[in-house]
This record gives C-alpha cells, structure tokens and sequence, in this order.
C-alpha cells in the first residue's frame, strides 16, 4: 500500500513538472523556422512594439506645454546619467526659473533650463548655430522647432549622412533631412548642457535600427511614391494619371535621370522622380497597363479595390 501510495506521489510530481508552462516576457513570440523541411523546430523571439522602440530613451511628454522639461529630462538621463522624472525636472524649473513668466507663458524657456542645470552642477550654455555647426556636433542639444504650427523643443541627437536624428518628446526617435530642420528650427538656437568630467551615458547615441524612424511627411511621401496615383498635388487637386489616362496605358513611376544617367537632386537634396505614361498609341506594353477599379466592377467581382488609411491614436 505505501509502494503504491509512494508511486502515485511521485506520478503525480512529474505530471505537474511536465505541465507547467514558464510565464512569458511581455512581446514573447513564436516562429517556427524551416517551415516545411524534416528539421523545422519553433523559437521564441522577443518582439518590441514599434511604439515602445520610437519612444526608447525619450522622456514622453506628460502634458502639451511640458515639451521643455521632458526634453530637459531626456539630456540629463540619457547623456548625463542623471535618474530624473518629468516631474521632478518640471518642479526644479519652477523652482529656479523665472516662475511668474513660465505661468504666463505656460511653457519653459532655455533660460530657465539653464538655472536649473546649473543648481545641478552643469555648466551649459545656449549659442546661436549654422548648419555646418550641425554637422560636427560633438554633444547633443535642446534646440527650439517650429512644426506643424507650434513652438517646440526637441534634442537634436546627431546628424549623419544628411539627416538630423532628434529625440522628440511628442513623436519618439524621428530623423529630418538637414534642409527640412533648417526650415523648422527657430532662430537657429541651441542650448547644450556639459557632462562637467563625467563620463557621458551613451543612451542618445545613434544607433543602426535609429535609420528606421523618419517623421510623419517622410512616410508619407513615401508612400505616395509607392502608390503615385494617389499623389495630391500642392494645390491640393487629387493626381489620378491612371484615371486621365483612361484605364488604358502603360503607368511608370521611377527616379529621374539626367543625360548622364545620373540621378537628378532637387534643391532640399532629395531625389526627382518622374511619371512616364504610354498609351496603346504610344507603343505601350498592353500587360503592363494599369487599370483603376471602380466599385460598381468590385461589386460584380470584376476586381480588387485598395484604399490606403492611416491610423491615428
């Protein structure tokens, strides 16, 4: 009786080891690699939500008019390796800033920041700057932007390769071409604050996957140069060439050349790219021509309507 008691016990502690399952990490998923060959087996790959990657070592501003001290946060925790809250920074502005102002103004300024900084130990100062300033940066920098209609701050990370990698405490990690921030930085001002002879964090470095954030204008021109058809015009006239070209031609979208061969760069630095149309006409390839889809001929199961949306939180 107690052998088989004793076995029971035991069969029981292994069925319960065996059924146990480890809890997983918040964005734990499973591939299965080599699908469909003899030696296929499943990993578990962590995956970070891109939200959380645009925002990774960026103080989130809490409120609309905090994009000053949450950019203050952003410096000091993530290249002076200070362990600040948006709150905590946003009190000792009020405290060592001129307060009555920032109440009437409802936003900080980088004099404020500076008192701050410097109750803290840092020397810092604010300087006027050119793009070639830019270029060589060898801190990062709070500087002022006007964008999309408001006065904002944001740290300006590094440039490289003609772009400027910002931390910005709205969008996250985004990235300008260089004639782009120049159209939006405000007097051409920026406020640097200095490690004082301690060894910098490395957390606003730039980094490989930091190529992949651009801001919102970027992706979508981009996307319109995916889908040309849906381009609007500065007007704001819908371009439909596929329409005007009545359902019957050859539709091209590609980057312009010169006689050279070489492609042609348009005075903010970007690349020209041009439509080429050809009708029956004109020699076109007739399985080549685009066809827009109507949604009476949807309805009728004649084609495939696409419609391009944009998500907003």
């Amino acid at each position: 009786m107690l052998i088989i008691l004793l076995g029971s016990v035991i069969g029981f502690a292994m069925a319960h080891e065996l059924a146990i399952v480890n809890e997983r990490e918040q964005g734990d998923t499973v591939v299965r690699v080599a699908v469909g060959e003899d030696y296929q087996e499943d990993m578990v790959v962590n995956v970070e939500p891109l939200a959380a990657k645009k925002f990774k070592n960026v103080v989130r501003q809490a409120y609309d008019y905090s994009c000053g001290s949450a950019a203050l946060t952003t410096l000091l925790d993530f290249y002076l390796g200070r362990n600040f809250q948006e709150r905590q920074v946003m009190e000792g502005l009020l405290r060592f800033g001129e307060t009555e102002r920032i109440v009437e103004r409802r936003g900080f300024s980088m004099l404020d920041m500076k008192r701050l900084v410097t109750a803290l130990g840092h020397p810092s100062g604010g300087f006027k700057a050119e793009a070639s300033d830019l270029e060589t940066l060898d801190h990062p920098a709070i500087a002022p932007i006007q964008y999309a209609g408001f006065k904002h701050f944001v740290v300006i990370r590094t440039v490289y390769d003609g772009r400027v990698y910002v931390a910005d405490p709205a969008l996250g990690n985004i990235s300008f071409t260089l004639h782009r921030f120049l159209e939006v930085w405000d007097n051409n001002v920026l406020f640097i604050v200095f490690p004082n002879g301690h060894k910098p964090a490395s957390g606003l470095e730039l980094h490989e996957e930091d190529m992949r954030f651009v801001s919102d204008h970027i992706i979508a021109e981009n996307a319109f140069k995916e889908f040309p058809m849906l381009h609007v015009k500065s007007e704001h006239q819908l371009q439909n060439a596929i329409y005007a070209s009545f359902n019957n031609a050859e539709y091209e979208y590609r980057l312009k050349v010169d006689e050279n061969g070489d492609a042609v760069v348009g005075d903010d630095g970007s690349f020209v790219f041009e439509t080429d149309i050809k009708t029956a006409e004109d020699g076109g390839d007739p399985d080549k021509f685009n066809i827009l889809v109507t949604d009476g001929l949807v309805e009728e199961g004649q084609g495939i309507n696409k419609s391009l949306r944009y998500r907003r939180k």
